[in-house]
């Protein structure tokens, strides 16, 4: 089964969840059993189903075949190339291919020079007059290959521009740029490129990141700090024909197995260009052999299983599709290589995606099964105490309405102490929410960029990036502080009215702080292994480029921190929904039990009608129970589905080009 058809599988899965979650949704808005905060939690499980995006990102140092794999991957549709794969640099900076339904085809270009503002990728995304814009059309294979030859534009420039624009230059050319015999240095035009192009897998939510060599990759700091460790796959390509160079090992130890996010499943090694080998002069044995040496040789050097370095050649294979030659295909391995990365990539995506909408259908379900059945419990009291008062005179009764208007009282009192638990949560909250405030994140960004722009040494730079994280962290820490605090309150409200008013009230649910901390010590990380490459005195290219490193942290930080913020606000609306339900609930099922007792005292005759009333609605209410669980499991059955089984049921072949 081939990429395409299983990200068709996954895609078709991805369908399916939404429309078990949109009838949750649905069904609870019906029956009047959620409420404005559920509801809001499964939009947003709804829309990270329709937006949820995979990247696959392609490391490689230049020369490697990394545009001709790509090409052999995902566009061999096209009958041509569609990416440059030519001798020498094709890829100069970070491209993005991907497709929004509300996009047009189009290449948009970042300008090389506007690192010299220190801004982020990011955010020059949202400022469209920052990008120069080019239309594709994708009907003409000619006007793709024109419109991608772009990406790889260069010009000439100083060296002491290129070093202000992050760029090493070297005359040695080991560790930077080479400057040519007119003194000038080559860099790329383009800062970073996003390709909008209407392919079947972009389509269905593939991102696909091709990226440049290692003096590049090293000049853009939120390529090493988000882009890369962001990737659900990494596939770090080299050459039969080179080996494992002295540059691939900086690429994979700095940018892929030891840099941010090393060490994560997605991660594929490929051996390309083992066509090199069929030189008609040795037997397929003698080849496999040679092939199998150099796999070992590979995994040795980078010290990873052998079983993760794929041989394969790409432009055999690209070959092999566009004239449908299986046995040619068959020869270039790149089936192996489409298979492993499957393997890799959906389930664990999958697993990400299923984890995070059971999450929240599974607790919403709860607490719409709470209600029920709190309703259920109400509704059999109130059965209870009017099939005891058949054949009883007005006393009875009489006495049955002053017991419930002592059950409403003290509940009335039990609501005071609700009250004030109410105003010491909201004190709470907002000393939690000032914790993580944008505010305090600021001011921490302003405070060091001040000290980095003071500091000549980098003991100086380390030192105020060290600030930095150290009161991100503390702050982090207060805020765990908080969220104990509110969690023992809420705990004791919920046991209390439990206790004394017999609702039925889980322990509120925990949350923690640990994956914001673990992020800041990623950021932490990655920043130190920059500084640590700086020399002792630091220089103007080297500040440079350490300042727009810092940026991009403070960037890559504040994400964190909002994405804290919307996790915290979320955790507060639902550890208190459901202790609000329930006191409406019960408030509710209060008045109608003493307006059923208080009209069967007007008039006596009502009783039969009032209990056969209670009946139906007993009945209607296990219905519903009922239903809630036809849900529930519908729900666990389509996202416990794995994308394999969804292929193999569908079993249509996608095709691969538009």
């Amino acid at each position: 089964m081939s990429l395409v058809d299983q990200f068709s599988a996954y895609s078709q899965w991805r369908a399916a969840a939404s429309s078990a979650v949109g009838r949750l949704r649905q069904w609870l808005s019906h029956n009047e059993i959620g409420d404005a905060q559920g509801d809001l939690r499964l939009q947003c499980v709804l829309e990270r189903l329709r937006d949820d995006k995979l990247t696959v990102a392609f490391v490689a140092e230049f020369s490697r075949g990394k545009s001709e794999l790509i090409n052999a991957l995902f566009f061999s549709g096209y009958g041509d190339r569609v990416l440059p794969s030519s001798a020498g640099r094709t890829t100069m900076c970070p491209t993005e291919l991907e497709w929004s339904a509300d996009a047009r085809p189009e290449i948009r270009l970042l300008p090389i020079r506007t690192r010299a503002t220190h801004a982020s990728v990011s955010e020059l995304k949202r400022f469209a007059q920052e990008w120069l814009v080019l239309p594709l059309d994708v009907g003409s294979v000619g006007s793709l290959q024109q419109g991608f030859s772009r990406v790889g534009d260069t010009e000439r420039v100083s060296p002491v521009e290129a070093r202000q624009l992050g760029f090493e230059v070297d005359p040695d050319s080991a560790d930077g740029l080479k400057p040519g015999s007119d003194g000038l240095v080559e860099i790329p035009s383009w800062r970073h490129v996003v390709v909008q192009f209407p392919h079947p897998l972009l389509e269905q939510g593939l991102v696909v990141l091709d990226t440049p060599g290692l003096n590049a990759i090293g000049a853009e700091p939120e390529l090493t700090l988000s882009l890369l460790p962001n990737a659900h796959a990494v596939l770090f390509i080299l050459a039969a024909d080179t080996g494992v160079t002295h540059s691939d090992l900086a690429v994979w130890r700095e940018y892929v197995r030891g840099g941010p996010g090393g060490g994560r499943r997605g991660g594929l090694v490929v051996l390309n260009k083992i066509d090199g080998l069929w030189d008609g002069l040795r037997d397929e044995a003698r080849i496999d052999e040679e092939i199998d040496r150099q796999l070992h040789s590979v995994a040795e050097a980078l010290d990873v299983p052998v079983e993760s370095v794929f041989p394969v050649s790409a432009q055999k294979g690209l070959v092999a599709r566009i004239h449908d030659d299986e046995a040619l295909l068959e020869r270039s391995r790149l089936g192996a290589l489409e298979r492993a990365l499957s393997e890799e990539l959906l389930p664990t995506k999958q697993e990400i995606v299923r984890n995070g909408a059971l999450g929240e259908t599974d607790d919403l379900i709860l607490q719409a099964r709470e209600l029920l059945g709190a309703r259920l419990s109400g509704l059999r009291e109130q059965l209870h105490e009017l099939t005891d008062l058949r054949g009883k005179n007005q006393s009875v009764i009489e006495y049955m309405m002053r017991k419930i208007r002592t059950e409403k009282t003290e509940f009335e009192e039990g609501l005071q102490k609700y009250y004030a638990v109410r105003s010491v949560f909201s004190n709470l909250t907002n000393n939690l929410l000032a914790h993580l405030g944008m505010d305090m994140l600021r001011d921490e960004t302003r405070r060091t960029r001040e000290a980095m722009l003071e500091s000549t040494f980098s003991k100086g730079l380390s030192a105020a990036m060290e600030g930095f994280f150290e009161n991100l962290r503390a702050s982090l820490a207060r805020s765990a502080g908080e969220i104990a605090e509110i969690t023992r309150m809420l705990d004791s409200m919920y046991k209390r009215f439990s206790v004394e008013h017999g609702l039925k009230l889980a322990a509120p649910e925990a949350f923690s702080t640990l994956r914001y901390e673990r992020e800041l010590e990623r950021l932490e990380a990655a920043f130190n292994r920059q500084i640590n490459t700086a020399l002792t005195l630091v220089t103007t290219e080297k500040h440079t480029l350490t300042q727009r490193f810092f940026e991009t942290v403070a960037v890559q930080a504040r994400r964190t921190f909002e994405v804290a913020n919307r996790d915290v606000e979320r955790w507060l609306r639902a550890v208190m929904s459901p202790l609000e339900t329930q006191v409406r609930e019960y408030q509710f099922q209060l008045k109608r039990r003493l307006e059923s007792v208080k009209r069967i005292h007007q008039a006596t005759d009502t009783l039969e009608e009032r209990i056969a009333e209670l009946e139906q609605a007993e009945v209607a209410m296990l219905a519903q129970l009922d239903e809630l669980t036809g849900l529930e499991r519908a729900i666990h059955a389509v996202l416990g589905a794995s994308v394999l089984a969804v292929a193999a049921r569908s079993g249509a072949p996608v095709p691969c080009a538009a």
